[in-house]
């Protein structure tokens, strides 16, 4: 609610001439910068900008924390040093106003570094109270609500999304510093596919169809495998109606890269050198600390092997795994999952037994066949697929596969997704011809990567919930926000 005693002031300003919404100001430098640097900055004259955090009146003294995006900073005001149309300005500024300060760096008695300000100007009136300053936003939902009060209150939580931005800035580098070429390929799409997962459904007006925001954009990028580009990637936003938990948004970002000639054994070389000198050049080591622990990204990773570890801990041969069985096991092990067919028990098996034991960047290796429609049977085992899925304290971080490239082969495990989707299967995503068209061109031995970025920010910003690396994450609409 916009605050009565503040509309005042913003009233008295106008009053005075003095424009509370200027259209800029002149700054010159950062709060951190100056603090860093001191020696340099010493006595020197500057200028600084920022949200008032608070305001302290001493007689003839205003001290005024001020927080740029860099961090805080003191401004000292006094009656003998401020020109006195900024020293008059003082009796309408609030805590949450927009300041331009010009003044001189130097130390208080104190020896806390300050900005002596010789003239204040008003950069934005705030007209509502900001969160009690001293306790912070701690409310979960209001922080995820109205993240600009959050990044105000809590100004480390900018820190998480530093990190976030410099990991999809080192993946970007190291792709292209190898020969990738990015792309961007459709939202919209008249066919989804690429994963298992519902989709959001919209129309398309113009087209008179139906459309649906991808879930993947793998397809897309095969098919510029296909038309002859070697190494392509993409930083893609794609989207799944699916639950939203700590590890699940429903519009989250992947950067998926394929590369033409090579398979999933290279593409494992690769993800770890990847992500260890990610690691490195975030932190300036492997190890990285994650809720206590310490997780090590030194090479090589672990490899495990889920078909072969099942059966260690179960005697569960998941490789001739039906449907029907499937139902008998869900009982017998009490799987709570809401499809009961041999693609969802398999993953419920490996999510009750191996995932638990799983820390350490670990590829998980070697699928049933059934729960790999775009993947090459494993060689020398049709029963198996060569795909693995990075884990990362414990939660997938990244998928890849040894591609599917036979047309004949795909549009058969395409039409068994079909096939499961009539009985149910929600997730099973449909045929897409187009692709099926394309492929039957001729497609070259290409492997294929995805990683999830919200999630690899979250355990290297030592997070709980994507939430807290998503700017602005999902949260159910308040009632007034509705169109009923």
């Amino acid at each position: 609610m916009v605050d009565d005693f503040k509309l005042e002031k913003l009233k008295k300003l106008q009053e005075q001439g003095i424009n509370p919404y200027p259209y800029s100001f002149k700054q010159k430098a950062h709060a951190e910068e100056i603090k860093n640097d001191y020696d340099k900055w010493e006595g020197k004259d500057t200028s600084v900008a920022g949200r008032a955090l608070s305001i302290r009146h001493m007689g003839q003294l205003y001290f005024i924390d001020l927080l740029d995006q860099s961090g805080k900073i003191q401004v000292l005001a006094a009656a003998n040093v401020t020109e006195k149309k900024s020293f008059d300005l003082l009796e309408s500024i609030d805590s949450g106003d927009m300041l331009g300060i010009e003044g001189k760096v130097n130390k208080t008695k104190r020896g806390e570094i300050s900005i002596e300000a010789k003239s204040i100007s008003m950069l934005g009136k705030s007209l509502r109270q900001l969160p009690e300053k001293f306790h912070g936003l701690n409310d979960t939902e209001i922080r995820y609500r109205k993240r600009y009060l959050d990044l105000v209150a809590n100004p480390e939580v900018r820190n998480f999304f530093t990190t976030r931005a410099r990991i999809l800035s080192f993946l970007r580098n190291f792709l292209d510093s190898r020969g990738y070429v990015e792309f961007e390929t459709p939202i919209l799409q008249p066919t989804y596919g690429g994963a298992n997962a519902e989709p959001f459904k919209t129309r398309y007006n113009a087209l008179e169809s139906e459309f649906y925001l991808r879930i993947s954009d793998e397809l897309y990028l095969k098919r510029l495998i296909i038309g002859g580009f070697e190494k392509v990637y993409e930083v893609s936003k794609d989207f799944r109606n699916e639950d939203i938990d700590s590890t699940h948004n429903p519009e989250f970002t992947q950067i998926e890269f394929y590369e033409a000639y090579k398979d999933y054994n290279d593409f494992m070389d690769m993800t770890e050198e990847m992500l260890s000198t990610l690691a490195k050049e975030l932190f300036g080591t492997y190890k990285v600390k994650y809720q206590g622990k310490e997780l090590n990204f030194e090479p090589p990773f672990k490899r495990v092997y889920w078909v072969e570890e099942i059966k260690k801990k179960t005697g569960i041969d998941l490789a001739d795994l039906t449907d029907e069985d499937a139902k008998e096991i869900a009982k017998k092990e009490k799987l709570e999952i809401g499809i009961v067919n041999a693609y969802h028990v398999a993953d419920a098996l490996f999510d009750k037994y191996i995932k638990p034991e799983l820390f350490d960047p670990a590829f998980v290796l070697d699928f049933p066949a059934y729960m790999c429609p775009l993947t090459k049977d494993k060689r020398g085992n049709p029963k198996l697929s060569e795909r693995f899925e990075l884990y990362l304290a414990g939660k997938e971080d990244a998928n890849c596969y040894s591609e599917l490239t036979d047309p004949i082969e795909q549009r058969k495990k395409f039409e068994e997704q079909d096939a499961e989707r009539r009985k149910g299967d929600s997730e099973a995503p449909p045929s897409d011809e187009d692709f099926l068209e394309a492929i039957e061109y001729g497609m070259p031995p290409t492997a294929g990567l995805g990683i999830a970025i919200d999630r690899l920010a979250m355990i290297l910003t030592d997070n709980v919930s994507i939430k807290e690396v998503l700017p602005f994450p999902a949260v159910r609409p308040l009632p007034q926000d509705k169109n009923e």
